[in-house]
């Protein structure tokens, strides 16, 4: 682990007690400004952290290895969003506002269009590795994950892809979508469906029949980034 990974590990701890302090402190002293203190240490900070480190360390796509003694941008930037997965309500109050949930996620460095609609229990892995069309409706409890990690004889492998949707789509709740899924316009995903990665669903007139044998397969149909050998 490099100095920047061990720094970048205490990070979410770091926010955590600065909020609870931020938190007591407004008890006492209730003002404006120690109200903006507290929504800065669990908003803005984290963001201008994110985006500092992504100007400097950029998140590459496709396959890197987190074993390795070199620094991972992606293991910097899941630190820095790890409040988030560890605490979703505080995402979940931005869903409550018209359009502030797709504003924070443009902030992260998603694409994310026009009227898109979010539903509670969603779940995000990667904030800045989304693109997202118009007109796009999200079931309840989906989840989101531009990576995926998997063992290789004495390392860890990492894959990154973004996750692509189109305009007009609807993804049943409770479906699961992995790094590179691309889903074309006007695509119907049903309930409970899982996409491994880099599948594509490109006919949204056959996507309800071939989403549901997808979600039958213990085995992603897709070619693997992994290469040919499995890990020992």
């Amino acid at each position: 682990m490099t100095f920047l990974s061990l720094v970048l590990s205490v990070f979410p701890a770091l926010v955590m007690v600065g909020a609870i302090v931020s938190f007591l402190y407004l008890c006492a002293f209730p003002s404006f400004l120690s109200l903006a203190a507290l929504l800065f240490l669990l908003y803005g900070l984290p963001l201008v952290v994110y985006r500092l480190h992504h100007w400097i360390s950029p998140i590459q796509e496709g396959i890197s290895y987190l074993g390795e003694k070199t620094y991972s941008p992606w293991w910097g930037s899941h630190q820095i969003q790890a409040i988030y997965i560890t605490f979703p309500a505080l995402e979940a109050g931005l869903r409550l506002i018209p359009g502030a949930f797709s504003l924070w996620l443009r902030l992260w460095g998603s694409k994310v269009g026009r009227n898109v609609y979010w539903t509670p229990g969603l779940e995000i892995a990667d904030r800045g590795l989304l693109e997202i069309g118009d007109r796009v409706i999200f079931g309840y409890q989906i989840r989101l994950s531009s990576h995926v990690i998997k063992p290789r004889k004495q390392n860890l492998v990492l894959y990154v892809k973004r996750i692509k949707i189109g305009n007009d789509v609807f993804l049943g709740a409770g479906s699961h979508l992995g790094p590179g899924t691309l889903i074309s316009d006007g695509t119907y995903l049903p309930v409970f469906t899982i996409l491994y990665l880099n599948q594509k669903l490109l006919n949204p007139k056959v996507t309800t029949q071939a989403a549901n044998s997808m979600s039958s397969r213990p085995h992603p149909p897709a070619p693997s980034p992994w290469g040919e050998g499995e890990p020992d």
